[in-house]
Parts: structure tokens; C-alpha cells; sequence
């Protein structure tokens, strides 16, 4: 079960607006407070549809007594055929190095509005949703005792918040002496963002497309 988590989890942690929307809140003037925000919203995004999504496919609807039904399957497929279809267009579009307005806006965010905005970009990305939906479909349906299926959720939630989690909590301890580097990984992010939702989704894609075709 990990081992089918953890490329999604990854996915998830690699998508760059968190992360740079982290990173640039830890270089603003209200740096603790509005990351913390942030960071505590962007976690229950994730927490709510993976919870909701495996809830639904561990009900019944999406597994037999053994083996993943034919809904199941075919919300994989789509899933992945979804991941490859963004992949793509992210592919084309990598030369494209605007910065988009929410960029220039995170200095004045506060602590509630930074929430906010962290549970939106979970709620509202298209890419985070579709990975946290495959990690509810593949939890859910998996047939897990009610312990298992928490501690699978707990280890996808976490490593998948992990990106946006470790500066924050690193910032909390260290601020001086992380603040070059996150200027740095900011900058990396800003320039390869379109490459880096490309290779990732690509490869969530084709595995969780293998997945949804092995189950017809």
C-alpha cells in the first residue's frame, strides 16, 4: 500500500505552487504566522478529499470482497489518462516563464487569509485533486481494517505536505540560516515549474493508468 501511496504522495509534494506559495511567505515581512497559516490550510485540503474519496470507495461502491470493481478501474483509468493529458500540455508550455499575480500578492496575506488560501490551493487545483482523489480511490478500495486504512491516510497526507511542512517547521528553528536557501529553491521553482508538474504527472499518470487497465 506504501508502495502504491508514494508516487502519489511524491506528486503531490512536488507540486510547485505550494511550495513556492510557502517559500515566499516564509520570505515575507509576517513570514511565521502567514506560513503556519498556510501551511495548516494546504494540510486539510488534503486531509478532506483524500478522507472523503477513501471513506466513499471503502463504503462498498468501489470493491468487491477481493479485488478492485470495475468503478474502481475505470476511476483509474480516467485518473491517469487526466495526469498524462496535464502532463503534456505542462510539457508544451515550459518555456513560459511569467509569474503569475498570486505570486505578487502573498506579502500581504495574514494568517487567516493565508489559511485560506492554503485550503483553496488544495480544494481547487485541479492537479492536487486528482492525485488526492487516486490516493482515496486506492486507500478505499484496498480492503484495509479501519487502522490500516487511517495509517495509509496519515502517511499519504504527510509525506505529501511534506514539501510545504519541512521549510516551515525548518524556518520555525533556523530562519537566518535558511533564508538563502529558500531564496534559491524559490527562484529554481519559478523558473522549472512547467518541467516539474511535466515529469511527475507524467509518471503518476502512466502508473495510475496501468493500475485502472490491469483491473478490467
Amino acid at each position: 500500500m506504501i508502495a502504491d501511496l508514494l508516487p502519489l504522495a511524491i506528486g503531490v509534494a512536488l507540486s510547485p505552487i505550494p511550495v513556492v506559495a510557502a517559500i515566499l511567505m516564509l520570505l515575507s515581512a509576517n513570514a511565521g504566522r502567514a506560513s503556519v497559516g498556510f501551511a495548516l490550510g494546504w494540510v486539510t485540503g488534503i486531509v478532506t478529499v483524500t478522507g472523503l474519496v477513501t471513506a466513499a470507495a471503502a463504503s462498498g461502491l468501489m470493491r468487491s470482497a477481493s479485488q478492485p470493481s470495475i468503478a474502481a478501474s475505470v476511476i483509474k483509468t480516467v485518473m491517469g489518462l487526466l495526469l498524462v493529458y496535464i502532463a503534456v500540455r505542462q510539457w508544451g508550455s515550459r518555456k513560459d516563464d511569467s509569474i503569475p499575480g498570486w505570486m505578487k500578492a502573498i506579502d500581504e496575506l495574514g494568517v487567516a487569509k493565508a489559511a485560506g488560501f492554503g485550503l483553496l490551493v488544495s480544494l481547487l487545483n485541479p492537479k492536487n485533486l486528482l492525485l488526492c482523489i487516486t490516493a482515496g480511490v486506492t486507500i478505499g478500495t484496498a480492503g484495509l481494517n479501519p487502522t490500516g486504512t487511517a495509517t495509509a491516510l496519515t502517511v499519504f497526507v504527510l509525506l505529501g505536505a511534506a514539501s510545504v511542512l519541512v521549510p516551515v517547521g525548518g524556518y520555525a528553528v533556523a530562519a537566518d540560516q535558511l533564508r538563502g536557501a529558500l531564496a534559491r529553491l524559490k527562484n529554481w521553482l519559478q523558473a522549472n515549474n512547467h518541467t516539474v508538474i511535466a515529469v511527475v504527472f507524467m509518471v503518476m499518470g502512466t502508473t495510475a493508468l496501468a493500475k485502472g487497465v490491469s483491473g478490467f
